[in-house]
């Protein structure tokens, strides 16, 4: 279905960026990958026939960038994002401005910036990277405010495209083997549950792309928090103290 397709994915320098770039490729889109660090982005564009783009989705300059590119895609995956774990109240402004820029205004520019193209072509996909956090998380309040938002974000959209043959995927993974855990202020200690590899990732998001699924979790067994989450929140939340 997607082969041939011009695809974007931000957040392609590594982690589940990178993993589902290399899906994509293999899959037959003709793929630009977006993120910061020129080394690893031009490496993951020649071993996948890829266009690099280095931009900063956190900034003005980079944000328009990407907003031209995604303006003639047909698959647009805002994947880049990035974390901050620790007491709300020790958060630094900037590092608030800084997750709501990436995790959430960057992708509602560039959703904005390619629906118009998916529309005259009467065809396309959105895909968002949000996270299990959307149920909320201790001590990464911002980090999953911007998540939840994404995950309404999409709802709507979803919403505004039906009929049009664009398809809308959020994809919702838990704890990813990747350098997030690296740069967040908070290494990932727990034994449970256990860190899901970015390649698994890619290919279920690779499936729900093929079949036009709204919603995927990662691994599947986190849909049931998030719907006991959804249906009993007092019953979830009490459950999250006390296991966390």
């Amino acid at each position: 279905m997607i082969a041939g397709w011009k695809a974007l994915v931000t957040g392609g320098s590594s982690g589940i960026g990178a993993a589902i770039a290399e899906g994509l490729a293999a899959a037959g889109c003709q793929l630009t990958v977006l993120g910061r660090d020129r080394e690893r982005l031009e490496a993951l564009a020649q071993a996948t026939g890829a266009c690099a783009l280095v931009a900063d989705l956190a900034s003005a300059e980079g944000l328009s960038r990407a907003a031209d590119a995604a303006a003639g895609v047909d698959l647009l995956v805002n994947s880049a994002g990035r974390g901050w774990a620790g007491d709300l109240a020790a958060m630094a402004e900037p590092d608030i401005d800084a997750l709501v820029a990436l995790n959430l205004l960057a992708p509602l520019r560039l959703a904005r910036a390619a629906l118009p193209g998916m529309r005259e072509r009467g065809r396309g996909h959105l895909v968002f990277v949000s996270s299990i956090a959307v149920v909320g998380v201790g001590g990464e309040a911002v980090y999953a405010a911007t998540k939840a938002g994404l995950r309404a974000f999409a709802a709507s959209v979803r919403h505004e495209v039906a009929g049009e043959g664009i398809g809308v995927t959020t994809l919702l993974p838990g704890a990813v083997r990747t350098p997030f855990f690296d740069h967040r202020g908070a290494v990932y200690d727990r034994r449970f549950p256990r860190q899901t590899d970015p390649a698994t990732v890619a290919s279920t998001l690779l499936q729900a792309l093929q079949v036009g699924t709204a919603e995927v979790f990662v691994p599947r067994w986190l849909t049931v928090p998030a719907r006991l989450q959804g249906a009993v929140p007092e019953l979830f939340h009490r459950l999250a103290g006390r296991w966390g």
